[in-house]
């Protein structure tokens, strides 16, 4: 079983930055993009971490490993972070299934967007940029707590309007039946087919942001369920629950936290 979070803060950098905290009462299996604890495994915890737009370490996981240390939190688990208030994150539950999402829409792009070269200065491959119509690429205008390296955030010396436009989705879902291998796949699938729907909804020139994650867990016990799309017995909650989390924290409007600090 996967409760809600705790809110708490931690000190770093002058500033005291909030965090969520999940801590399951068991160990779950679970799936995730996360710049920690990524990939398919059994994970102890779970950590959604707001970072402030200047944000420029290069080395998220290590970070995210020092965070957890020092909450001490014990065994593997994943870590996400967020230009978002996480104070801020949506929770929805339908059939069991419940989703915790903190939504910054700032920077939309859509999927698949012309290549552009990457240049010295970018140091980005193609698929990693924006359309060249929204002229900026991922290091330009988006905190790295979206599941990449510092190299694509914002730097205090960037600054301006566009700096200030938070970006990030993070996805938290538990199920509470076990899912097969295949099954956990296909649930970021839906999870992300659900989050894109939403964006439609809200009217936005986008499929998601540069840097959005996805973490699916669930109980590693059990007769395993083998489906988790958006018709199958588990993934249409799953679907339901994101699509309500993204269209409805997307509605607000996203200040960064870092930007609400400061004013």
């Amino acid at each position: 079983m996967l409760g809600d979070p705790v809110l708490t803060h931690r000190f770093e950098d002058g500033w005291d930055i909030p965090l969520l905290v999940w801590r399951a009462g068991s160990p779950l299996r679970a799936v995730s993009s996360g710049p920690l604890g990524g990939g398919v495994g059994v994970r102890h915890w779970v950590v959604n971490a707001t970072v402030p737009m200047s944000y420029h370490r290069d080395d998220p996981a290590a970070h995210l490993a020092e965070l957890a240390d020092r909450l001490g939190l014990d065994g593997p688990g994943i870590g996400l972070l967020t230009g978002v208030d996480v104070a801020e994150v949506v929770t929805r539950t339908d059939t069991g299934v419940r989703a915790w999402v903190t939504v910054g829409l700032g920077t939309p792009l859509w999927a698949a967007a012309p290549a552009q070269p990457a240049t010295p200065e970018q140091g980005t491959a193609p698929e990693q940029g924006t359309a060249p119509e929204q002229g900026v690429a991922p290091e330009q205008g988006v905190a790295p707590e979206q599941g990449v390296a510092s190299g694509q955030g914002t730097a205090p010396e960037q600054g301006g309007a566009l700096a200030q436009r938070v970006g990030t989705v993070n996805v938290v879902v538990y199920v509470p039946v076990a899912l097969g291998d295949a099954a956990l796949v296909n649930a970021v699938a839906t999870a992300t087919e659900a989050k894109c729907q939403a964006i439609g909804e809200l009217g936005l020139p986008g499929t998601g942001t540069p840097t959005d994650a996805v973490t699916v867990l669930c109980p590693p016990a059990g007769r395993a369920e083998p489906y988790g799309g958006p018709r199958s017995t588990w993934g249409a909650p799953l679907a339901r629950v994101v699509h309500a989390a993204v269209r409805d924290g997307g509605a607000v409007p996203c200040v960064p936290w870092s930007q609400r600090r400061s004013c």
